[in-house]
């Protein structure tokens, strides 16, 4: 991963399923960044709906993904707009993905192995714990990448 790069005009981050790591990715990149940056998210085999754990703790970022409904990279392979700027891919799955859809999608891909946090087992607190440090690692990881412009 390549570390403090220029802020891109737009990001894809993609998963598996679109219900845990990727959309906390895109939430945290547009409560970084806002509209400065068009932030989406997709994955390999869409769920039904984002993971209601995934929910839980990006609420107490302040960070609402409750309501997104994941979508796959069909989504946007017909789109009609400029392709992203970056594909972040965070499973193994994606990134395979993402780099047959380049330069078609994205112009560049950058895995970031995250681990999958519906794998936790334990109690509640347990996997709470798990989904947490899976949102702020994907924090500090964008924190790393992404430089905020300079304001003055």
């Amino acid at each position: 991963m390549a570390v403090g790069g220029d802020l891109p005009s737009s990001v894809l981050f993609a998963c598996t399923h679109n219900s845990i790591r990727s959309p906390m990715a895109a939430g945290l990149m547009r409560l970084h960044f806002g509209a400065l940056v068009r932030v989406e998210s997709v994955g390999v085999r869409p769920a039904a709906d984002v993971s209601a754990m995934a929910a839980f703790v990006m609420d107490e970022t302040g960070v609402d993904i409750s309501k997104l409904r994941p979508k796959g990279f069909d989504a946007f392979e017909e789109d009609e707009e400029e392709p992203f700027d970056l594909i972040v891919s965070l499973s193994p799955e994606a990134h395979h993905r993402a780099l047959d859809l380049i330069p078609k999608l994205g112009k560049t891909a950058e895995y970031w192995p995250t681990f999958d946090p519906s794998l936790a087992e334990g109690s509640r607190e347990q996997v709470l714990l798990e989904y947490r440090m899976v949102r702020d690692g994907l924090e500090r990881q964008i924190a790393r990448r992404f430089q905020r412009p300079s304001t003055g």
